[in-house]
């Protein structure tokens, strides 16, 4: 009996023990989230396109829950937690993003991942994911700039890098984002049919496999009308034209998110030369800040 007693005793005091510690965790995290939300209001313009987001974003995933479509909520809640990415940046790196380069941030998230796809501008409009993976170069070689220039300006850290280097450094970690995004692409393609990667109908090709010799010499098939398919189940499709299989999508994003990237590290290389004169270029480049504590920012 005494036992028994024992056990219930421990594993009363176990439960509670266990519903204090998720209350702390649930304090913590919205004493998180509202620090969060206080930095991202130290800004009045940045925090005035923020708000307005965010309002539209909960609309469209309320609309969603309405209308059944759980796929689009995640999205939207994506988004939402997406939106606090740059407020958790400048609060963990104590660094202050310019208002132009949070606003774009908190507006591409918005294009990419509502107007993209939740309504459908990916298909509607061909130069939306060309323009998106434009300002993805661009913004991502802001990131890796003011990263590395930070750790260049660090007292703590024993090396100073040329601006043609660190314009070298942004340019590539650009460019690696882009290419770890294009394969999650082509994962989520694989093994969820997703279509991330879009396809393009063309008319010619051009492939070894069409030599009749066996030969590694390409031959070219140009003027095709039509493609024909043949299930096993019997059914058959037919479309105009041949059907690329996304590798014309992953090239020409690539391609465009290297066009952001070398204007930006453009910017950024004579931003450096001259230190902070450049009016453009000091848009985009987060600076240091004394503390961590939200304060009013200077409109750049």
């Amino acid at each position: 009996m005494l036992t028994i007693k024992r056990e219930v005793f421990i594993i009363l005091i176990y439960q509670n023990f266990s519903e204090e510690n998720d209350q702390l965790k649930k304090t913590k995290a919205r004493r998180f989230y509202e620090s969060l939300i206080t930095q991202v209001k130290s800004n009045k313009r940045s925090f005035a396109v923020f708000a307005v987001l965010r309002i539209a974003v909960i609309a469209v995933l309320v609309r969603s829950i309405f209308a059944g479509r759980y796929e689009n909520v995640f999205t939207c809640m994506l988004a939402l937690a997406l939106f606090l990415v740059p407020p958790f940046i400048e609060k963990q790196l104590k660094i202050e993003l310019p208002t132009v380069l949070e606003s774009i941030a908190y507006v591409f998230i918005f294009c990419a991942e509502i107007l993209g796809e939740i309504e459908g501008f990916y298909v509607k409009y061909t130069f939306w994911d060309t323009m998106l993976h434009t300002v993805n170069g661009f913004v991502f070689a802001a990131v890796g700039f003011c990263l590395v220039d930070l750790f260049n300006r660090t007292p703590k850290v024993k090396f100073s890098l040329s601006p043609g280097f660190l314009a070298v450094v942004a340019f590539c970690f650009s460019m690696t984002i882009g290419v770890l995004w294009e394969f999650f692409e082509y994962g989520m393609d694989v093994l969820f049919q997703l279509d991330m990667q879009k396809d393009f109908f063309i008319d010619t090709i051009s492939s070894v496999k069409f030599n009749a010799q066996g030969e590694s010499i390409p031959q070219a098939l140009g003027e095709i009308e039509k493609t024909v398919l043949y299930l096993k189940s019997g059914e058959t499709l037919e479309f105009e034209k041949y059907l690329d299989i996304g590798l014309g999508d992953t090239m020409k994003d690539l391609f465009v998110n290297c066009i952001g990237a070398v204007v930006f590290s453009g910017f950024g290389y004579f931003y450096i030369k001259q230190r902070g004169k450049g009016k453009l270029a000091s848009q985009f480049i987060p600076v240091l800040t004394v503390d961590d504590k939200p304060k009013e920012k200077v409109e750049r």
